[in-house]
């Protein structure tokens, strides 16, 4: 269960100030150009801030532009979590239950998201070139905020591949790898893909909201 919460906290916000283009700013620029949605695999492994494994987990992640995504766990239990625009759908298959919250403006932008929008990354984050290992470019996203639920994040890129592994370090040492596969860029998603009905017979826990009240228009 620690990897699911961490992945929810890795759809929490990365915005980027802007820097001196090196290999892997030039990499993320490349994989993101053109990208208005985005499917692919991933595996995701869990250690604590001793190295030892806590879980090891599998599945499909999908995301549109603005602000959807959807992640969806098949091994080793099924979880699925769904992005709307509005509200974020957390759904325990064998619990049979699920919850939901409002999706916060802030909240619908993520490492994974923020390639549909590169507007997205000159805001709040420091960013700086981590090196490059097997071919791999790794760029290090530090987050401004004293609030933020990770210390870094370092997005790795292939120059033939994209983007192929997001490692997560937090605040108690514990680091979260996620590797990315099989992308398919722009792909013809299906109708229900961003969308989510609460099944007949399971418990919803929290109140859905309507769009202008998830994302509401200032003055």
């Amino acid at each position: 269960m620690i990897a699911r919460y961490l992945a929810i906290a890795l759809l929490l916000p990365l915005s980027l100030p802007a820097v001196a283009a090196g290999p892997a700013r030039e990499r993320l620029d490349d994989f993101a150009r053109g990208l208005d949605g985005l499917q692919g695999r991933f595996t995701q492994v869990v250690h604590d801030a001793n190295g030892i494994l806590q879980e090891r987990s599998e599945g499909q992640v999908a995301l549109r532009a603005p602000r959807q995504f959807r992640w969806e766990y098949e091994a080793p239990y099924p979880q699925l979590i769904v992005a709307d625009g509005s509200n974020v759908w957390v759904h325990d298959l064998d619990l049979e239950q699920v919850t939901v919250r409002s999706q916060s403006a802030e909240e619908s932008q993520s490492p994974l998201t923020v390639l549909t929008d590169l507007a997205l990354l000159e805001r709040d984050y420091r960013l700086s070139e981590a090196g490059e290992s097997e071919g791999i470019a790794w760029l290090r996203l530090e987050p401004r905020a004293a609030e933020a639920p990770f210390e870094r994040c370092d997005l790795g890129f292939d120059a033939a591949r994209g983007l192929v592994s997001m490692r997560l370090l937090d605040g108690l040492g514990q680091r979260n790898e996620i590797r990315f596969a099989d992308w398919i860029r722009n792909p013809a998603f299906a109708a229900d893909a961003f969308t989510f009905t609460v099944p007949e017979g399971a418990d919803l826990i929290g109140e859905p909201v309507q769009a202008a009240q998830a994302f509401p228009i200032r003055d």
